[in-house]
């Protein structure tokens, strides 16, 4: 919400505060923001582990970002659908499964980009 008395510096961080903290509520109470991330930092480790080239950093942080984006729209829309009609409605449930396949794109699409990746890799350890 904007305030009368903000200026342009200051509307800009009370909107990164904002944010941060949407963050860190999908963090704390989401389960499938904190599978995503229990992933991501597997992914990251395995990143250092197989030193991995600043452009396959780029293509998996990109990823690693498209699938928490993804599963976080999913969240908002959910709550929106759960907040204008709490109970069970065909229409409602229709709309939930179309931005439930939100999140499933963005990992299959990181799935594929995983495995150009990592898949070079692993065969040179066999």
């Amino acid at each position: 919400m904007k305030k009368s008395n903000d200026n342009f510096l200051r509307g800009r961080l009370r909107s990164f505060k904002f944010a941060l903290r949407g963050m860190w509520l999908l963090m704390k109470t989401e389960d499938s923001i904190k599978a995503q991330l229990f992933v991501a930092i597997i992914t990251v480790i395995i990143g250092f582990y197989f030193n991995i080239s600043n452009l396959e950093w780029m293509f998996q942080v990109l990823s690693i970002g498209l699938v928490l984006v993804a599963e976080a729209l999913n969240t908002a829309i959910e709550k929106i659908a759960d907040f204008v009609h709490p109970n069970y409605h065909k229409e409602i449930g229709f709309i939930k499964d179309i931005a439930a396949g939100a999140p499933s794109f963005a990992a299959f699409t990181s799935l594929i980009i995983a495995c150009f990746i990592y898949i070079p890799k692993i065969t040179l350890l066999f």
